[in-house]
């Protein structure tokens, strides 16, 4: 007779809903198309909203807290639902954190580095096509990573000779 699998515990359960929550991004990798661009889209009017992102620093910062606490989640999520889910939108969020971090809250500029990051996302040029290649939770977060600071790069250099 074989062993029933246990029934998770609230604990679990808890746990279970912490990481969907973070690794959705508030759920918004529920969207049922472009669940990537709605996740991005959702980061980009929070930083938008959010006033103490006029600080850089600070919206790196923020950036790479929820990098850390979104591996975790990642890997939870990606066991569940398969190799790089496409309800995992936190590695947008992060990404088009960084995309737009240290450049002005002007609408046209912030529209410009989300074109930029999405296209960076969906074309993965190197080093973020090795790490879409990589199997597991830094894979998964961190090509987008490097679209945001792709994306941020072109925008500075842009904004420079402007």
């Amino acid at each position: 007779m074989t062993n029933p699998t246990p029934a998770p515990t609230f604990a679990g359960r808890l746990l279970h809903g912490y990481y969907h929550l973070i690794g959705t991004f508030v759920f918004t990798g529920h969207a049922p198309i472009a669940s990537g661009t709605v996740g991005s889209a959702a980061a980009l009017l929070l930083f938008w909203f959010l006033p103490f992102t006029e600080n850089g620093t600070l919206a790196i910062l923020i950036a790479f807290t929820a990098l850390f606490l979104g591996l975790p989640a990642a890997r939870v999520l990606e066991q569940k639902h398969g190799d790089d889910p496409s309800l995992v939108v936190l590695d947008e969020a992060v990404g088009m954190w960084i995309a737009v971090a240290y450049l002005p809250k002007i609408w046209w500029v912030m529209l410009a580095a989300f074109l930029l990051f999405r296209l960076f996302d969906i074309v993965k040029p190197q080093p973020a096509r090795y790490f879409d290649r990589m199997k597991g939770a830094g894979g998964i977060m961190m090509d987008d990573v490097i679209a945001g600071v792709y994306a941020n790069i072109v925008m500075q250099l842009v904004l420079l000779f402007l």
